[in-house]
Formats: structure tokens, sequence, C-alpha cells
């Protein structure tokens, strides 16, 4: 049997490998925190640090950055007939516009609202509207995403959205975030 020596250095380089290869394996989802709906039937994840704030006859859910205020995510749930599917509502793209001239920007909100990307994608067995706006709010010009999906008679607006000169910072993990709605049951 061969004598095997103890050599720190080699200790301590293979301490530094674990703890360099554990930081690193949080991956996508490095810096979001996970939230399920009391009830479990849905969940997402939001940016560490954001807080959950209530308002009275608005979205079901928002949070907000504490440091960035303007950095926002919402969900609004929304009654649909139990038969209707998500594509007989229109494509991405009409689903997008029709956000955008019944809820986002209205006629004489004096918000101007441009739809730049339109996307469907399937997980767990349901479809989702991915969309990318900008916006322009009392001269502020804001960078939107959102996804759409109907479940079970509802219809789920999940969204987050900041400040333009800030989108490109968060661009990646908001992207991340709008992926990560799911559903449960």
């Amino acid at each position: 049997m061969k004598n095997i020596k103890f050599n720190p250095f080699k200790y301590l380089f293979l301490i530094f490998l674990c703890l360099t290869l554990s930081a690193c394996s949080g991956g996508l989802n490095a810096g979001l925190e996970a939230y399920q709906s009391p009830d479990g039937r849905y969940a997402f994840l939001y940016p560490t640090g954001w807080t959950r704030v209530k308002v009275d006859g608005g979205p079901e859910i928002i949070y907000h950055d504490l440091i960035n205020s303007n950095e926002t995510l919402s969900l609004v749930i929304s009654d649909v007939n139990k038969e209707v599917q998500l594509e007989q509502l229109g494509s991405p793209s009409e689903v997008g516009q029709t956000l955008i001239d019944k809820v986002i920007a209205p006629e004489g909100s004096g918000r101007n609202v441009k739809l730049i990307n339109a996307n469907q994608r399937e997980a767990s067995n349901h479809i989702f509207y991915d969309l990318e706006y900008e916006l322009n709010l009392n001269e502020k010009a804001r960078h939107e995403l959102a996804t759409v999906v109907i479940d079970r008679g509802t219809l789920y607006t999940f969204a987050v959205g900041t400040n333009e000169e800030r989108w490109n910072k968060v661009d990646g993990m908001f992207s991340n975030v709008i992926e990560s709605f799911k559903f449960l049951i």
C-alpha cells in the first residue's frame, strides 16, 4: 500500500474548487425567489429583494424592487368562458395588440405603446403567448415582458418591467421570470 502524504495546498485548492463550482450552480435562477399561490395552483419566480404590495382593485399580485421602485411584476387574473382556448382569442400579435388597445394604452390614456415581439410557446401542456412591449408613459420610456395563458376558464396575464435605462441589465433575468410561470395542479 502506497503512503499518501497530506498536502495542504492540494486540500485548499479542492476547497476553492468546490466553492467555485457551488457558486456557479445557481444557473438561470440565480437571484430569483419562488412564489406559489396559496391554493397551490400556480407558481413563478421573482427577483430576490423585491417586496409584495397590495393594491385594492388592482392586479392579484404585485411585486416591486425596493431600490428601483419602477421595476414591477404583476399578475392579473380574469375569468373567461371555460371552453375558450388561448388560440381562439387570436395570434400572439393579435392578443398583444388587444392588450395594448384595451388595457395598457386605451384611447385617451396618453400612453404610447409598441408591441415589439410576440411568440407562442408550449410548456406543461399549456400554450403561452410571450409578449414584449416598449412603452412611453408621461415622457418616461419603459420596457415590459408579459406572458398570457388560459387555464380552466381563467386568463392569467403575468408581466414584469423596468425603465428603458435599466433594461439591458435585467432583460435576461426578466425573461427567466416570465418563462417561470407554471401551473402545479
